[in-house]
């Protein structure tokens, strides 16, 4: 069985994204789901599968009462960090395919500009207890500095400079200064970049993503049943996720410069039957810039240690070979998870990406990287 043609996405829907938000992550979640499903045409009833993404996802039993579910026959969980959001459309495709449920809501929301920080979050989660008890005594303590020993040894392999991280960062934040619902939307330059301040090296701090609140959402069903519903349907082709070697330590591998899209590429792409060719537009999971530049290199458009020279004279830009992160990403919007990566793809698929939307674009990508680079990849096509 494959799932390409399987299921489609609806609808979508996203709250605004800032620093300072009054809600609590559940409501977030719970105003995001609500957009997502008028979007779709839908009423909550019709929902009857949930997937909620993030360690401040709210169990289904929050759905049923609150949106007032009345049939819910699937729930689930994907535990793979920022890997999980796309991940969640395979589960949810494998769900209606097998005759489980028919719609199935991904909802995603989180304050955390009145919780924690990343470097406490991390923490409290079990995928990360071999960090938090051996690497954390010694100083591993947030995200950058587990994934910079990452992007030095690409530096010191293939000769990758801070300059090419910079054009992921400039090319980024010229899409997010188009989209009035980004958090960042001063134009950067490389120097601007390059003036940046040191946060743990080679990272800079335009080389981080953003921490932000917000809530982001998708609704899930057959291609069938979402071409008589309000959008035009953005139909799933190929999909796949992967683990690195060494899931729980990223210092432990042989190989550090690899992550889990490495795995899920070639089955996604293989499923959609399609060539990198054929991909118009890429939203691609931009914790830090190193690792929007690895999974270029892993996705295959471009050989392991070529990134750097991929990614220059504007490739990524509109109007480039490869329109990426055409929303502004976690680097500039917002960081939602990865979540608004699947709304903006869905956007620019129904042609709908207003001043940052790519012309023709029909095919479309999106990954996610969670923990300690679990990956996942979705290829999707308007219809």
């Amino acid at each position: 069985m494959t799932l390409n043609g399987a299921a489609a996405i609806a609808g979508i829907g996203e709250t605004p994204y800032s620093r300072s938000a009054t809600e609590s992550a559940l409501e977030l979640q719970l105003r995001a789901s609500l957009l997502a499903i008028e979007d779709a045409g839908l009423r909550p009833r019709d929902v009857d599968g949930v997937i909620p993404i993030g360690i401040t996802g709210a169990p289904a039993e929050e759905y049923i009462h609150n949106l007032g579910l009345t049939d819910l026959r699937f729930s689930g969980l994907v535990p793979h960090g920022g890997a999980s959001a796309v991940g969640a459309i395979q589960m949810a495709a494998a769900a209606i395919a097998a005759g489980i449920c028919t719609t199935v809501l991904v909802p995603s929301g989180r304050n955390v500009s009145s919780g924690a920080r990343a470097g406490v979050r991390i923490h409290q989660m079990p995928q990360f207890h071999y960090i938090t008890e051996f690497e954390r005594p010694v100083g591993a303590i947030a995200p950058a500095q587990l994934y910079a020993p990452m992007a030095r040894r690409h530096m010191e392999l293939y000769g990758t400079t801070s300059r090419q991280l910079a054009e992921i960062a400039v090319a980024v934040r010229s899409h997010a200064v188009l989209n009035e619902h980004a958090v960042m939307r001063t134009p950067i330059t490389v120097e601007d970049h390059q003036n940046s301040r040191m946060i743990t090296d080679p990272f800079r701090l335009l080389d981080c993503s953003l921490e932000s609140d917000g809530g982001a959402a998708y609704v899930v069903t057959t291609p069938e049943r979402a071409r008589d519903l309000r959008h035009r349907p953005v139909v799933l082709r190929g999909v796949a996720m992967g683990h690195p070697d060494s899931p729980s330590a990223i210092t432990q591998r042989s190989d550090l410069t690899t992550v889990g899209v490495a795995k899920a590429a070639p089955i996604a792409f293989s499923m959609a039957g399609i060539s990198h060719a054929s991909i118009d537009v890429a939203e691609i999971y931009d914790c830090f810039t190193w690792v929007v530049l690895c999974q270029l290199e892993d996705l295959g458009f471009c050989a392991k240690g070529d990134g750097g020279k991929f990614v220059e004279d504007g490739r990524l830009r509109l109007g480039g070979a490869l329109p990426t992160n055409t929303h502004g990403g976690l680097l500039s919007q917002g960081h939602m998870l990865g979540m608004n990566h699947i709304v903006e793809l869905v956007r620019q698929l129904r042609g709908d990406g207003g001043a940052a939307q790519v012309d023709g674009a029909r095919v479309g990508l999106v990954t996610g990287y969670g923990d300690m680079g679990d990956g996942a990849v979705a290829i999707m096509e308007g219809a």
